[in-house]
């Protein structure tokens, strides 16, 4: 981790104190990238990036305001800390706004544990295109695909710095490796796509391009010749590929931001059941070799493991200062930023219990029904919590797949779908929402 970014900070507090803020914070921002995409055998795309990226946030009392910045010299330093101070004058009052307590920061914390950073060498533009080539390879090789859409494989590094006036300063550096395939079956009007992808923070963990590219080709064949199912009450899948978009929704409901304003369906749902008895919702940031983890929040907390849902029991909402300041509660050190932008909450590292049947015993026991494999567009009511997707997937009769679905509508109401929830036992460890395929039995599908 260079020293550079720590000075940039630094030079922006000092700027923005002489601009006469009363209080400030600045985040930088600099990394590198490298980016390979192949598309029918021949390189489409590859691309290099560095840049460094910086950020102010003044306050002047309860008024604030945020700027960014790409140029790093003392003039533009000098120029933002004057441009963000003038804005915050004219800022109407936040009562809830302002930095930590210096009783409130991280003191301490080990980024060497949280195992963030590969130290293995930049990998080589050649390398990349080999493994999106491989990719490629391997889904084209799946009987029924006719052609591929693209496979790609980068790289990311990043340096992060943030600091703040009331005593803050601490960074850490990440990486991230990435390679995703899209396969295309069938001919005509009747072609289908799929994908497959896979992102670690070590390059070493990513799964072969062989298997991303073969399952990449075994999606799109099964999605051909799709038909419409019934119009009716069905049990419906959600498949691990998607399940987390289920809990993601219960997520965005414990939002401090949407909980404060009154725009939540669990807005005072605080204690009450929310998911089956034997299931919890946990967060933790501090998970080592995790895209999610960090050692410290938006406004330099400590992050540390928390329940959300204790054996079906909403046990706490997602919180940031200010979120937490207008409900009267504390903060869950869950403050999330770009370098241009004010901390809001958001969760890292979520995993919910898993169960103890596989995939293939949860489509034995709903018989007849429908598995979602993938969401076209949504419509969430955030105060009801009513529920409708588009969606397609495969069809369940008699306990087996039968034929590819699609154009079918799922209605229902978060809450009563949470409520009945059935977890498999496929999630996989090493994403950041650990979720498993669930099963949620009595849901309206609107099909033909």
């Amino acid at each position: 981790m260079s020293d550079h970014l720590a000075r940039l900070t630094e030079q922006l507090l000092d700027a923005a104190r002489r601009a006469g803020a009363d209080s400030a914070d600045a985040m930088a921002v600099t990394g590198r990238s490298v980016s390979v995409e192949m598309r029918a055998g021949t390189l489409e795309q590859a691309e290099r990036a560095e840049g460094t990226d910086i950020g102010l946030r003044v306050l002047i009392g309860r008024r604030q305001a945020a700027v960014s910045a790409s140029d790093t010299s003392a003039d533009t330093l000098t120029e933002m800390a004057e441009r963000a101070v003038a804005m915050a004058r004219e800022a109407p009052e936040d009562p809830y706004a302002g930095l930590a307590e210096t009783n409130q920061l991280a003191e301490t914390w080990d980024v060497a544990a949280l195992d963030l950073f590969d130290p293995s060498p930049e990998p080589d533009p050649e390398w990349l295109q080999q493994q999106a080539a491989e990719a490629e390879r391997a889904a084209l090789a799946v009987p029924g695909v006719t052609q591929s859409q693209g496979a790609a494989a980068e790289y990311t590094a990043r340096d992060i710095h943030l600091a703040a006036s009331n005593g803050f300063s601490g960074g850490y550096s990440r990486t991230d490796s990435a390679l995703h395939c899209v396969a295309m079956a069938g001919e005509g009007q009747g072609m289908e796509r799929d994908h497959d992808a896979d992102h670690r923070i070590h390059a070493a963990d990513l799964r072969s391009p062989e298997e991303i590219g073969h399952l990449a080709g075994i999606r799109a064949v099964e999605r051909l010749n799709p038909e419409k199912p019934r119009t009716g009450a069905y049990p419906v899948l959600f498949d691990e590929r998607v399940s987390s978009s289920l809990i993601g929704h219960l997520l965005s409901a414990v939002n401090g931001d949407a909980v404060a304003r009154g725009a939540s369906w669990l807005r005072d749902a605080l204690g009450e059941t929310l998911l089956p008895d034997d299931l919890s919702l946990t967060e933790d940031p501090l998970r080592p070799r995790v895209p999610g983890s960090r050692p410290f929040d938006a406004e330099g907390l400590a992050t540390r493991k928390r329940l959300i849902v204790e054996n079906g029991v909403l046990k706490g909402y997602t919180l940031d200062l200010a979120s937490a300041r207008k409900l009267g509660m504390h903060s869950t050190a869950s403050a999330r930023r770009g370098p241009g932008t004010a901390p809001s909450p958001g969760v890292s590292n979520v995993s919910l219990t898993q169960g103890t049947a596989s995939r293939e015993e949860l489509i034995a026991r709903m018989w007849t029904g429908l598995i979602v494999t993938s969401f076209i567009g949504a419509t969430i009511n955030p105060n009801t919590g009513d529920y409708s997707r588009g969606a397609s997937g495969l069809w369940v009769e008699n306990g087996e797949v039968k034929h590819a679905v699609n154009e079918v509508t799922i209605a229902g109401n978060l809450r009563d779908m949470l409520r009945r929830i059935i977890p498999a036992n496929d999630a996989r460890p090493y994403l950041s929402t650990v979720v498993p395929s669930l099963l949620v039995e009595g849901l309206t599908l609107a099909g033909a």
